[in-house]
């Protein structure tokens, strides 16, 4: 038996319909209650809430075990960004505020914000183009 035959008998399977379904009833329970809170606040207190909210999940190390659960339809984009942030802070904490925190606070997040800030720049770009015919 090769390894690759191997770790596939070992891996275990995945219900990928049964998955799809959560994270779809997972998203849509989300973006309902984003709505509600829209509705009694504004957007900002809506998106702060959900940082808060992810934040305090990922310290007190229940927000992994939720995803398990609950699967991708609970990292919407600013709940998954609060998480990375978070978590990074955590794991460094120990090295110190500035060497540690400091340093390694955008560690897991800095690619998201990079790549949407070129893609932001790409996109307005062509907006201007278009705008010019």
């Amino acid at each position: 038996m090769t390894y690759k035959e191997l770790v596939e008998k070992m891996t275990p399977k995945e219900n990928r319909w049964k998955n799809c379904i959560v994270a779809f009833l997972t998203g849509g329970v989300m973006g309902s209650i984003s709505h509600l809170l829209v509705s009694c606040f504004d957007v900002q207190t809506m998106l702060v809430i959900w940082i808060v909210l992810s934040s305090i999940l990922t310290g007190f190390g229940v927000f992994d075990s939720l995803v398990d659960k609950l699967k991708m339809g609970i990292v919407i984009p600013i709940t998954g960004f609060s998480h990375s942030v978070t978590s990074a802070s955590l794991e460094y904490k120990k090295e110190g505020l500035v060497t540690g925190i400091g340093a390694n606070y955008f560690k897991l997040a800095g690619s998201v914000i990079l790549y949407g800030i070129v893609s932001a720049a790409i996109l307005a770009g062509l907006r201007g183009l278009l705008c010019l015919l």
